[in-house]
């Protein structure tokens, strides 16, 4: 879900932004985009309504990211006891002119994996950001659900 959609609560906001600077920190080039999802039927069915997404666009392709957009997907999953929502993981995707370029998914081996990968100083940031990231959104309270 847009990320810009799911700042209901200081909290969240407060986190979201820090994410963005996060991953700014380590691509200062990247423009933020808080509603990578456009707002019709098709996509809102398509959607998972408990992810905060957030994409990323780079001046231009680049050989070293493979990639000129980034999207940013921090999953959640309820918890229908107490309506929270738990961390369940983040991923990175790496879009080119063709689609998806790379991945990195903690779910996983926290490894890009993909057709076209990045370079590897990129892939070492794009996990220093994911680490970050995921200690943010895993550390006080949980999400309550919306």
């Amino acid at each position: 879900m847009n990320a810009l959609e799911k700042a209901h609560s200081l909290e969240i906001t407060s986190k979201i932004t820090t994410a963005v600077h996060l991953f700014k920190a380590q691509f200062p080039d990247a423009r933020a985009d808080l509603r990578p999802w456009r707002n019709d039927p098709d996509t809102r069915n398509s959607v998972d309504p408990y992810s905060i997404d957030i994409a990323f666009h780079l001046p231009g392709w680049s050989p070293r990211y493979q990639s000129r957009s980034m999207l940013v997907q921090i999953r959640f999953h309820p918890d229908p006891s107490d309506q929270t929502q738990r961390l369940i993981g983040i991923e990175t995707i790496g879009i080119n002119h063709q689609g998806l370029a790379w991945r990195l998914s903690t779910v996983e081996s926290w490894q890009v994996v993909g057709p076209a990968l990045p370079a590897p100083d990129i892939r070492e940031k794009l996990r220093h950001f994911t680490r970050q990231a995921f200690e943010l959104f895993q550390s006080g309270p949980s999400l309550q659900a919306s």
